[in-house]
């Protein structure tokens, strides 16, 4: 199944729904950065929230950027996601591995710790970015992002990201994200009914390995509530914007003497995009013509 992402609605409009398959660009993410098993599960999960939270901005060139900070063993986390469907990210430490958790599962909350902090920065495409900080609450991602959307953006939500991992590669990955409107809140029914259902889903990842459709799950959560898919399938990429110029324009700003140093002690220079882990290495004759410009 292709990666993709699908809207919809319910109740009148009083909900909004988005649900993303991910499991093509989460597997290219763990052989670009050749993510352990906990790791790959951490970013995936992060990258479907990323690509969840842009698909409500307006403008094309409306960008999401996740940041989570744990004290866990995995360090860090980076993702960057656009309404285009583009998405890109890495954790600092890539070979954290640790035992699944009491569950069975992977244990994404220790490896990203449960203490720290979420940072979201929502670039609308004009004026300054939108930026909000809040604390973590369990480190398994799903989590986080909705006490992010509960706090920062004060709308009642569900979100729900999954990632299974194999020995041959991930076989299944993405989420889905339901919001109550702000004209439906005070229907604390409806409310009740939505958490009651969510609470029901074993995750996201068995629907998926299922052969489940994203409109097919969005009908067994919402089918009874004047349900409406949009026709719309947006596809999904990972995609970093890096290149072989970009990199050239970042060593410039090192300046004459760093770039003369590099010609005569390291005879050329290697940079590594942190995104994709794309490698870009730049001769000593192309070293000599950024002098020159500068």
């Amino acid at each position: 199944m292709a990666d993709q992402l699908i809207r919809a609605t319910a109740a009148s409009g009083g909900i909004r729904a988005v649900g993303v398959i991910t499991t093509r660009l989460t597997e290219e993410a763990r052989q670009r950065h050749q993510l352990s098993y906990v790791a790959t599960a951490a970013l995936g999960r992060t990258m479907s929230a990323g690509l969840l939270l842009a698909s409500s901005m307006k403008r094309a060139e409306s960008r999401v950027n996740i940041r989570i900070n744990g004290n866990g063993p995995l360090g860090g986390i980076m993702v960057d996601a656009g309404l285009d469907g583009k998405v890109r990210g890495y954790v600092d430490n890539p070979e954290v591995e640790l035992p699944p958790n009491k569950k069975g599962k992977l244990d994404v909350g220790g490896a990203v710790g449960r203490d720290g902090f979420l940072y979201v920065v929502r670039d609308v495409g004009y004026g300054y970015p939108y930026s909000s900080t809040v604390e973590l609450v369990s480190g398994e991602i799903g989590d986080d992002i909705a006490h992010y959307l509960l706090n920062s953006e004060q709308t009642p939500s569900a979100l729900v990201v999954g990632v299974f991992v194999g020995a041959q590669g991930v076989t299944a990955a993405g989420g889905i994200l339901i919001q109550v409107m702000p004209k439906a809140a005070t229907d604390e029914a409806l409310v009740q009914t939505l958490e009651s259902r969510i609470t029901k889903l074993s995750g996201f990842t068995p629907l998926l390995q299922a052969n489940q459709t994203l409109p097919e799950i969005f009908e067994q959560l919402l089918g009874d509530m004047e349900l409406e898919i949009f026709p719309e399938t947006q596809m999904l990429h990972f995609n970093c914007g890096c290149s072989f110029d970009r990199m050239l324009g970042a060593l410039k700003m090192l300046g004459k003497e760093e770039l003369q140093d590099m010609i005569e002690k390291d005879g050329g220079a290697e940079a590594t995009c942190h995104f994709c882990s794309e490698v870009y290495h730049a001769n000593p004759d192309q070293l000599s013509q950024l002098i020159k410009e500068l």
